[in-house]
């Protein structure tokens, strides 16, 4: 068989079809963090917050009753959205236990739709 020598590599020239994602993750994730409600989660009375929400709703998820013995893998979600409304936030009324696949499933679809 013959060697190909008079076929030049034209993969060089070829244009993108896809175009770049328009959202860039790490900027993404940049400007999430900097919103200051943010901070909200990270403190002590998010946590005794959470743990009673979790302890109310017997470690069960909400939507799938699905009974989770593991804690990391239990969500204290809001039912509706706060957008950084600090009495939205902190209402018990307004916060049930999902299970991670539901929050990061279900529930992100959802939130989704609704922007």
């Amino acid at each position: 068989m013959g060697r190909l020598k008079g076929l030049t590599p034209r993969l060089g020239s070829l244009r993108p079809r896809l175009a770049p994602a328009p959202h860039d993750r790490q900027q993404y994730d940049r400007r999430r963090d900097e919103q200051p409600w943010r901070q909200w989660y990270k403190t002590a009375r998010w946590q005794r917050l959470r743990w009673a929400i979790l302890q109310r709703d017997l470690f069960t998820c909400q939507r799938c009753h699905r009974l989770e013995g593991e804690t990391s893998k239990l969500v204290a979600d809001h039912r509706r959205a706060h957008r950084g409304d600090e009495a939205l936030f902190w209402d018990e009324g307004n916060l049930w236990t999902l299970c991670k696949p539901c929050h990061d499933g279900w529930k992100q679809r959802q939130e989704a739709r609704e922007r």
